[in-house]
């Protein structure tokens, strides 16, 4: 009988793990031995400097103007309280708040049944002294009455007189007129009160003129004449501008603030109300082909003006010199070219010479078809000026 003989592959298979523990610690070491740059594909590739996105905009041709702003509420340039000026019952209220009156139109109705029992009294006492005086002209004439007695009647005569007139002028006050005419803003009556002297009883605005004033700056002043033209805009009417004047400049400066009182006057043709907050615009020059730049170009450190103009795709500090400002613009009069382009957006994590990315812009080579001169690009807001010193 034939004994089986075990696999001969047995041995073999307990020497390969043996063999592999051997050899894979050897590979790794003299992979580690190999310098940096031995084998090229396991080296990593020196990054170059990333580029700075940023956001751009052309240094253009455009009207700009130099203006002063401010702003100030509405006043009315006449207005009056209504006092009583004499004491008495209101019969009757003729005007409501809120409507138009004229100057000398009776608002309210007083009694006045006892002035003109006075009126009355006084009335009689003129006429008998009249004619007593002249009763005794013709005694004169005799020499029958010493000039004394003469004179005394006389000037009887004159106070009694100036008595009836006083009396005729209380009577008059139980009409309560309009001293000038406006708008009945308050009212503080109704019939039947009974009125105090000297009490106000209505409030009437002029409101066909009304007027703002402004505080101007005395470096400002030396620009705003008398008669120029004055923007409004108020925030209780948005969209609607209304045009004015300088109506005067008060000649002596506030020395606590450095200001002077610029006075603004508009004709109201019944839309705008005393009171109401305005902010005005007064253009006082006009450069109809300046060379401007959008404001939020300009860096904000300390220092003379500059911008980082693009250059060769990279970033350049430029010192400008500046002109006018208006709204969102600023006149470039010395540094840059119409057609450069400017950094608007990204300017913080500039440096001198930093490679640029240009985003949510005109890309470069582009910049001259912003240069229009025509006018602001689209979504321009309003200009509010100013002047750069």
């Amino acid at each position: 009988m034939t004994v089986p003989t075990a696999p001969r592959h047995g041995r073999s298979s307990r020497l390969v793990p043996v063999f592999l523990c051997l050899v894979v610690p050897g590979v790794l070491a003299l992979g580690a031995c190999k310098g940096p740059g031995e084998g090229g594909e396991g080296a990593e590739a020196a990054k170059a400097p990333e580029a700075v996105p940023v956001e751009v905009a052309a240094v253009a041709r455009r009207p700009i103007a130099a203006s002063y702003t401010g702003s100030a509420p509405l006043e009315a340039r006449g207005e009056s309280q209504v006092v009583a000026k004499t004491s008495g019952v209101a019969l009757r209220v003729h005007a409501q708040e809120g409507q138009f009156v004229e100057a000398g139109q009776v608002l309210v109705q007083l009694d006045s049944a006892r002035a003109q029992l006075q009126a009355a009294q006084s009335a009689a006492q003129v006429r008998k002294l009249q004619a007593n005086y002249a009763r005794a002209l013709k005694l004169a004439e005799q020499s029958l009455i010493s000039a004394n007695d003469l004179d005394q009647l006389k000037y009887d005569l004159e106070n009694a007189r100036a008595a009836n007139r006083l009396a005729n002028l209380e009577v008059s006050y139980a009409d309560v007129r309009a001293p000038i005419a406006g708008v009945v803003a308050q009212r503080s009556i109704k019939p039947g009160n009974f009125v105090q002297i000297n009490t106000p009883i209505f409030r009437i605005v002029d409101v066909g003129r009304l007027e703002a004033t402004l505080n101007v700056p005395e470096r400002e002043v030396a620009s705003l004449k008398p008669g120029m033209k004055v923007q409004l805009q108020v925030d209780a009417l948005p969209g609607r501008d209304f045009t004015g004047t300088i109506d005067r400049i008060a000649p002596v400066v506030d020395a606590g603030s450095g200001t002077f009182r610029v006075i603004t006057a508009f004709e109201n043709g019944g839309v705008l109300q005393p009171g109401m907050f305005g902010r005005f615009r007064i253009e006082h020059d006009q450069r109809t082909d300046a060379l401007v730049m959008p404001r939020t170009a300009l860096l904000e450190d300390e220092g003379e003006a500059a911008v980082f103009a693009v250059r060769a795709n990279k970033a350049v500090r430029v010192p400008v010199k500046l002109g006018y400002m208006d709204g969102q613009w600023v006149e470039v009069t010395k540094g840059l070219k119409a057609g450069e382009q400017v950094v608007t957006a990204g300017k913080v994590a500039l440096r001198e010479g930093s490679a640029v990315q240009v985003v949510g812009g005109a890309p470069a080579g582009d910049a001259g078809k912003q240069v229009a001169g025509k006018g602001a690009p689209a979504g321009a807001s309003t200009p509010t000026t100013n002047s750069a010193r």
